[in-house]
């Protein structure tokens, strides 16, 4: 092409590098008489021309792609153990056959494309917007899964419920403290899924404690606590209040604390 380009800057344009046009149209008139001359000129070491080199291939030709050709950017990436693979800040869903598999990902500016092995297995439409957003195809799921595709807050907060108050509590300062509800489903099932690994009692007094210490505790502090097993520590016992036996309260009286008696 870069030969092509030059033969024609030496044939067309430095051929009519001396005359004058007056018009856009005279110019193109010149040059297409010029660059047919350039086409039917015949080869030097060979038979024909570029013209009739065309004219044998033209019924080999294909129409050109319906859609104009859109560029991509390929990238590497591994399917999670959430069949989901994070491209961009975004996940998109894979057949969950393919966990801990590395895909090849083609991205453009509408479409998300997952290779494996040459062989596209998933297409997603391309997410914009907030991190952290999901494209779920039904059909990559698990069979278990796909009963339980409907996660919403009610949900979280419901299984929250049946493990403690405070859980629930906590449940559901951290999906208000979201500007959009569906960023918090992600912390709200880590921080469920922490009653397999400490028991329900436990996770129950993380989120006291946590509570004690801020309206909105996050994951990481509850988390905290049940690893150093600061939700085991025995809560201090509450003032004896003495009002009703003050017979037996001990007075030290003014003396004690320097005071003089009233006739001095």
């Amino acid at each position: 092409m870069e030969r092509a380009v030059g033969m024609l800057s030496t044939w067309i344009t430095a051929a009519l590098r001396n005359r004058q046009f007056f018009t856009l149209w005279e110019l193109n008139e010149a040059m297409r008489h010029k660059l047919t001359d350039f086409n039917r000129k015949p080869f030097q070491k060979k038979p024909g021309s570029r013209e009739s080199a065309f004219c044998e291939e033209r019924p080999f030709l294909i129409p050109l792609p319906c859609k104009p050709f859109e560029l991509s950017t390929w990238k590497i990436a591994t399917v999670q153990l959430n069949y989901h693979i994070a491209v961009d800040k975004m996940n998109y869903s894979v057949p969950y056959e393919y966990i801990k598999h590395k895909v090849d990902v083609r991205l453009t500016q509408n479409m998300v494309e997952v290779f494996l092995k040459g062989k596209r297995i998933a297409s997603h439409k391309r997410l914009y917007g907030f991190s952290g957003q999901y494209s779920t195809n039904v059909e990559h799921m698990p069979e278990k899964h796909r009963q339980s595709t409907q996660w919403n807050a009610e949900r979280f907060i419901r299984w929250a419920s049946d493990i403690g108050p405070h859980t629930e509590q906590a449940v559901k300062a951290i999906i208000t403290s979201r500007k959009v509800e569906e960023q918090s489903y992600k912390t709200c099932m880590a921080l469920l899924k922490l009653a397999d690994a400490y028991s329900t009692q436990r996770l129950e007094a993380a989120c006291e404690k946590a509570l004690c210490y801020h309206s909105c505790p996050g994951f990481r502090s509850i988390k905290t606590i049940l690893k150093t097993g600061s939700d085991k520590q025995i809560k201090p016992a509450a003032n004896v209040s003495l009002e009703k036996d003050t017979q037996y309260a001990f007075t030290r009286g003014k003396t004690y604390y320097g005071g003089k008696n009233d006739g001095e």
